[in-house]
């Protein structure tokens, strides 16, 4: 997983509540097997229609979504987080989310950062004026070009997953020499080993 510690970017901005996983990536998609390549079908019906938000020519190259209340609901499939870290996408802001896509974005790589409607005003006025933000995990705040600075809560846990790019598998290589000590200094409770 990338490390993730601080991006400067354009903001997309959906704001729509109640945007769902079937809308984020349709069920058609999931037959793959790998992890990546769901970028090109992110929001497949939507993009279908010239106006949908992500065709204006200022939200092009944003790693920077704003969303509306409740993102991500419905179905719990972790291909919705692919399609969005694949897309490029690499911070969400929105008032909520569903808790097993806030799962999901973490252990993508995606910051879910939850904020306030007032908070989401601001930044949704200041980047319809001047489109760049830069959201700084190891601050945790957001600024704007123009001073707006907008701080932002985050679990130490997330931030130390993001920050680090930490996955599952390299939290539990960080422990290794932990892991052989306590293998050193206690005796299995039956022989695993197989006679040969």
């Amino acid at each position: 997983m990338r490390e993730l510690r601080q991006v400067t970017s354009p903001a997309a901005v959906i704001d729509r509540p109640d945007v769902d996983t079937d809308q984020i990536i349709p069920k058609q998609f999931l037959k793959r097997i790998e992890r990546s390549g769901y970028g090109q079908f992110l929001f497949y019906d939507w993009m279908k229609d010239p106006a949908f938000e992500l065709h204006k020519p200022e939200y092009a190259g944003a790693e920077i979504l704003i969303a509306g209340r409740n993102f991500a609901c419905g179905s719990s499939r972790e291909h919705a987080a692919w399609a969005l870290e694949d897309y490029g996408f690499r911070v969400i802001l929105a008032p909520s989310y569903s808790d097993i896509f806030h799962s999901n974005a973490l252990k993508t790589g995606i910051a879910p950062l939850e904020l306030s409607d007032e908070a989401l005003t601001q930044l949704k006025a200041a980047v319809a004026a001047r489109n760049e933000l830069t959201v700084d995990l190891q601050t945790l705040e957001i600024r704007h070009p123009d001073g707006l600075v907008v701080p932002v809560v985050l679990d130490a846990y997330a931030q130390e997953t993001l920050v680090h790019g930490l996955d599952d598998i390299a939290r539990t290589l960080k422990r290794d020499a932990a892991i052989a000590a306590y293998e050193q200094r206690t005796a299995a409770p039956l022989d695993t080993l197989a006679a040969l």
